[in-house]
Order: structure tokens, then C-alpha cells, then sequence
């Protein structure tokens, strides 16, 4: 199987045990998943989030997915349990369709690593 099939393979694997889990099975997009992760590294599962805590929290999970890839370092949590990270290397001028490659391989590995998906 090619990287992209395998990629793609894993990506909808991603996909369909969230959406089933979060969404009642209605199909989870890039910026939802991005945002599970988000409260997911947060860990304050019990809580209602306003709008800016939204962006924040997707912030959160693009931060921790790509650290692995050298753009970002964790560097504190807060006394609000926030965690902050320090830009390591800027990112790529990359087209839209390159980020989304870059998100859904990052997101993928982050579901491999926690062993959501095998």
C-alpha cells in the first residue's frame, strides 16, 4: 500500500471513530477533529467553551500536532491549566491542500501514538 493510500486508509479510520463517537455519526471535518484534540490536550472535559476558547483550543491541538514535525515546543502549562508552546521553526509557505496533507498526517500519527487507531 502506498504512503498516500495508507494515509488516507488511516485518515478515514480517524474520521469515521469520532464522528461515531462525538457526532451521533454525522461525518467530523478537519476543523472538528482539530478542535477534539484541542480539548482533548486541555483535559477540562466537563466545561462549556466560548467562541475565543474555541480558536484557542484549536490553537492548543496545532501546536501539539506539529511538534513532532520541529515547528513547536511545549514550553508551560499555566495556572489555568493551559498549556503554551514556543515557536520552534515557522511554518512552509504551503497551498491549501498541502496544509490539509500536513494536518491529516499529523492528526493521524496523534491517533497512532495514543492508540486510538492501529
Amino acid at each position: 500500500m502506498s504512503r498516500d493510500e495508507q494515509l488516507k486508509t488511516r485518515w478515514d479510520e480517524v474520521v469515521s471513530r469520532l464522528s461515531n463517537q462525538f457526532a451521533d455519526g454525522d461525518t467530523l471535518d478537519l476543523d472538528a477533529i482539530i478542535y477534539l484534540i484541542g480539548v482533548q490536550e486541555l483535559g477540562q472535559f466537563d466545561r462549556r467553551f466560548k467562541k475565543d476558547h474555541k480558536l484557542d483550543l484549536m490553537h492548543i491541538a496545532i501546536c501539539k500536532l506539529l511538534t513532532p514535525y520541529g515547528y513547536y515546543e511545549f514550553d508551560f502549562v499555566d495556572d489555568d491549566g493551559w498549556p503554551h508552546y514556543t515557536v520552534k521553526e515557522q511554518l512552509p509557505n504551503l497551498k491549501a491542500g498541502e496544509q490539509s496533507v500536513l494536518m491529516k498526517e499529523a492528526i493521524v500519527n496523534y491517533f497512532l501514538e495514543t492508540e486510538f487507531i492501529k
